[in-house]
């Protein structure tokens, strides 16, 4: 129990920020791109609170926690709100807007990693709470960025590939969408089964994000 706790504090952090940052940048880049819906909600911040779902960024992921001892997390948060049809080139824009969230999760994994660096060269060694941090920093950062470019409707890699389809083509797709939380949901229910689909196509990356993480960085993640 007491390593549960523990792994909670370590997760907390980063696991909030990686949630609600992704967020923010989805409404920052719509706004740029002639958007203002999440701009006029208040969307558009780095204040943790607005963007906080109770279910999705403090439930689940303590559920997760519980239900993995610790190894794994995952969650969301409130989806910022954003008009398509008032992007200046709505077909266009959106891939920018979709891939705003993974890119604010490559940004802050490389900050992480950063902060680990540093711990490891100066005094901040032995205060291993911090470095656990760090390294879970990176980690859920890597995981939440690989999981949302999947290519299924509503994710932000779905959104990717539509704005990068053929009219026709991405029409069709579109139509998958309604089914997109249903796979995801299916996906991961086939995980607690043995048939790890999800893991099977996340894992290797991960790990090859891992490795050149540790190596550029010459860090142990």
């Amino acid at each position: 129990m007491e390593s549960l706790i523990q792994n909670i504090a370590i997760y907390a952090l980063p696991v909030i920020f990686a949630i609600t940052l992704h967020e923010a940048a989805h409404g920052y880049v719509a706004r740029h791109f002639g958007d203002q819906t999440a701009w006029s909600l208040g969307r558009v911040s780095l204040n943790p609170m607005r963007h906080i779902d109770p279910i999705g960024t403090i439930v689940v992921p303590l559920v997760i926690l519980l239900a993995t001892k610790g190894n794994f997390v995952f969650g969301w948060a409130k989806p910022v709100p954003v008009n398509f049809g008032s992007l200046r080139n709505p077909k266009r824009d959106m891939r920018w807007v979709a891939a705003a969230g993974p890119a604010a999760n490559l940004a802050m994994a490389l900050i992480w990693a950063t902060c680990l660096k540093v711990l490891t060269l100066g005094a901040g060694t032995d205060n291993v709470f911090l470095l656990e941090m760090a390294q879970a920093g990176v980690l859920t950062n890597i995981i939440f960025m690989l999981f949302n470019l999947l290519p299924i409707l509503p994710l932000d890699g779905g959104r990717v590939v539509f704005s990068m389809l053929p009219n026709r083509l991405a029409f069709e797709y579109a139509k998958l969408e309604r089914f997109g939380f249903p796979i995801l949901i299916g996906l991961l229910v086939l995980g607690q089964f043995g048939i790890n689909i999800i893991g099977w196509i996340v894992t290797p990356l991960l790990i090859l994000s891992l490795r050149l993480f540790a190596i550029i960085f010459q860090i142990q993640v």
